[in-house]
């Protein structure tokens, strides 16, 4: 059984949702997962924050805006007047809970309601819309077996004892449709996987049900070797590993959530990132083999913040680094890249929400410098310990542009350097010309 994820541009238009058949063999057993329709999310997102700021008449025009395209939607999607009924209840019953939240008191817990509207209503709609066209299908409520832990954690066991009996069920039907990104917390709660979820949810049922591939559709053909909206000439990547792909998901290629690739790399199953715009295009795919004796891609993250921390103290001082870490421990921040010396550690942050508590922190230390606009430029291939030439290739290439960090030896995949901002594009291109 095969899991197929269509992103929000794949269901963007009721054109490109009646297409998806096109991708989908009804003759064969398959999971789908859709996200919202295009631009449906960050629609809700500014419902969210226009309840939580207490502007109801804000958000009542948003709601209006928003049900109106769904109006002109189901018109195109919809040929008989029986099934466009249908998707009338559909888009009156979920507007309506949006505009009933008027009268509640609003809190986090709602807003991540509304934010799974937008799934809710591209499952049930195309689950309609087979019905129209005599295509059977099941639809699968990711409520039902999608689940985190107190950590925000996926617990694929309870998936799989969930979702299993939902699939025996229904033996003779091949078709099943569910909601990305949506799930429930360990209070039961209407949660999500956070932006991008989409991609985990495919990979979390694919490791739940032990699929035999994940599918992720979007608009492009597949994880490229550089940016294409900056460097001309790039290419599709044939073939990735799982740690590949995460390096460069999480340096900033964005057809992939950086997430997505664990629970299908824990269970052996393949992942293959495809083209909707391009079904007959190769893609990428995604298994635990790599190919050797080769640099595969290049990726840039830009928004990060780099630390220098200085201090006499550092030298031959054991437990400095731990207690440098626990403050961003006790902040919540993440550490992207990380280099030392003897008296001095520099290291980089993506969120920079709580910078100032960490700073105040941090100066108990020694002496700080701060860089903001910076950018990391991850270059992902063989980097083995036992390789030589690679990094050399990827410094001759950039000699001429300044470079902050570099990153080098924590893993066997990637090549880290940390840029300012301003000189990304510059790099990005001469590596590509470079390398490539």
């Amino acid at each position: 059984m095969k899991v197929l994820k269509f992103g929000g541009t794949s269901v963007g238009s009721p054109e490109r949702m009646k297409r998806l058949l096109d991708i989908i063999d009804p003759a064969q057993r398959q999971i789908v997962v859709l996200s919202a329709v295009s631009g449906t999310t960050n629609s809700l997102v500014q419902i969210g924050q226009a309840y939580l700021t207490g502007d109801k008449n804000k958000a009542a025009a948003l709601i209006s805006e928003l049900k109106n395209q769904y109006n002109i939607f189901i018109k195109e999607l919809f040929t008989k007047q029986e099934f466009l009924e249908q998707g009338k209840e559909i888009i009156d019953y979920h507007f309506g809970l949006l505009s009933n939240f008027s009268n509640d008191l609003f809190t986090s817990i709602e807003e991540k309601i509304i934010l799974a509207q937008g799934e809710l209503l591209s499952t049930t709609l195309y689950y309609v819309y087979l019905k129209e066209i005599g295509v059977p299908s099941v639809l699968l409520p990711a409520l039902d077996f999608m689940k985190i832990d107190e950590d925000n954690e996926p617990i694929v066991d309870y998936i799989t004892a969930h979702i299993t009996p939902l699939l025996n069920k229904y033996p003779d039907n091949n078709l099943f449709i569910t909601q990305g990104y949506i799930c429930r917390n360990s209070f039961g709660e209407v949660d999500n996987l956070r932006r991008g979820g989409s991609d985990y949810t495919a990979s979390l049922i694919g490791a739940g049900i032990r699929s035999d591939e994940v599918q992720i559709w979007t608009d492009i053909d597949g994880m490229h070797n550089n940016d294409p909206r900056i460097v001309k000439g790039t290419q599709p990547i044939a073939q990735l590993s799982f740690d590949e792909a995460a390096e460069l998901a999480y340096f900033g290629a964005k057809i992939l959530h950086p997430q997505s690739v664990f629970p299908a790399q824990k269970y052996k199953i393949p992942v293959r990132l495809l083209n909707t715009m391009d079904p007959k295009a190769q893609g990428t795919l995604i298994t635990n083999t790599s190919e050797k004796d080769k640099i595969k891609s290049i990726a840039a993250k830009d928004g990060i913040t780099a630390i220098k921390i200085q201090s006499s103290r550092m030298l031959l001082a054991h437990g400095f680094l731990r207690r440098v870490f626990e403050v961003f421990e006790r902040y919540k921040t993440s550490i992207d890249m990380i280099t030392t010396s003897e008296v001095a550690v520099s290291l980089t942050i993506d969120d920079t929400t709580h910078l100032d508590d960490i700073t105040a922190a941090l100066l108990a230390f020694g002496t700080l410098d701060i860089d903001r606009e910076q950018t990391i430029i991850c270059v992902v291939g063989d980097f083995g310990a036992e390789k030589h030439g690679y990094a050399a290739r990827v410094l001759e290439a950039i000699k001429h542009i300044p470079i902050r960090m570099i990153s080098y030896g924590g893993s066997d995949h990637n090549m880290s350097l940390l840029i300012q901002t301003t000189d990304k594009v510059e790099i990005l291109r001469s590596l590509h010309n470079r390398l490539f």
